[in-house]
C-alpha cells in the first residue's frame, strides 16, 4: 500500500477556492452578508498557516512544557469561545467552563494517550496536540450549547434540575448524531487522513473508534462538570 502523501502545490491549492468564489458571488448577487464570510475565509487562512508554522516548531522542540503550554492555550481559548452564546454571563461562567473542559477533556485525553495508544514519550506532540484539539473543540461546542439552553430554560422559570436535563440533552445531540452517522454518512477527518496517507482502513477504523469514544467521553464529562458547577451560580 502506498504510504506517501500527495503534495498539494500552490496552484492546486488555489483551485480549491473555485467553489468558494462561486458561493461568495452568489451571496453578493442575493444581497447577503458576504463580508463576514470573506472575513471568516481570511481568518481561516491566516490561522491555519500560522498553526502550521507553530506546530512545525513544537514538533521539532519535543519538549513536554511546550506541549502543555499549547494545550493550556487551547483550553483557555475554547472556554472563552464556548460562552459566546451567553455573552451577559461570559466572565462569570468562564472559570466553570475552563475547569470543565480541562478536567473532562484532559482526563479523557490522558486515558487515551497513555493507556490506549501508549505514547512514548508520554507527551509525543504529533499525537497529543491533534487529539487534544479534537477533544477540546468538541467539549467547547457541547458546553456552548449547554450554557445557551440552560440559560434559556432558567429564564422561563424552569426548576434547575429540569433545566439541567434539557441542557444536557440539547448539548449532546451533535455528539450522538456523529456517532449515528459515522461510517454511513461520513468518514471522519482522522480516518480519512490516515486512509489518504496509506494506512490500512482497518487500522484507521480502530483509531477512529478510539477517537469517537474519546469525543463522547470528553464532551459528556465536560457537560456534566459544567452543569454541576453551574448549579451554585444559578440556584
Amino acid at each position: 500500500m502506498n504510504t506517501s502523501v500527495q503534495v498539494i502545490s500552490n496552484f492546486q491549492l488555489t483551485l480549491a477556492f473555485i467553489p468558494v468564489v462561486v458561493v461568495l458571488l452568489m451571496m453578493l448577487h442575493w444581497s447577503l452578508k458576504a463580508g463576514f464570510a470573506v472575513y471568516a475565509l481570511i481568518r481561516m487562512l491566516i490561522q491555519l498557516l500560522l498553526v502550521g508554522y507553530v506546530l512545525t516548531t513544537v514538533f521539532a522542540a519535543e519538549q513536554s512544557w511546550v506541549v502543555m503550554l499549547v494545550m493550556f492555550i487551547m483550553v483557555s481559548a475554547a472556554s472563552w469561545i464556548a460562552l459566546g452564546t451567553v455573552q451577559a454571563q461570559r466572565r462569570q461562567l468562564y472559570p466553570l467552563a475552563f475547569l470543565s473542559i480541562l478536567l473532562g477533556g484532559g482526563l479523557t485525553l490522558m486515558l487515551v494517550t497513555q493507556s490506549v495508544i501508549g505514547l512514548s514519550p508520554w507527551f509525543e506532540p504529533r499525537y497529543m496536540i491533534p487529539l487534544a484539539g479534537m477533544i477540546f473543540a468538541n467539549a467547547m461546542n457541547s458546553i456552548s450549547l449547554a450554557a445557551e439552553r440552560l440559560s434559556a430554560e432558567l429564564a422561563r422559570n424552569i426548576d434547575y434540575l429540569s433545566a439541567r436535563n434539557e441542557a444536557f440533552q440539547a448539548a449532546f445531540i451533535p455528539t450522538i448524531n456523529s456517532m449515528l452517522a459515522v461510517g454511513l454518512v461520513s468518514l471522519p477527518g482522522m480516518m480519512t487522513g490516515q486512509i489518504l496517507s496509506g494506512v490500512s482502513p482497518i487500522t484507521a477504523a480502530h483509531y477512529q473508534i478510539v477517537v469517537m469514544c474519546m469525543i463522547f467521553g470528553g464532551s459528556g464529562l465536560s457537560i456534566i462538570l459544567f452543569l454541576w458547577l453551574a448549579k451554585a451560580r444559578f440556584s
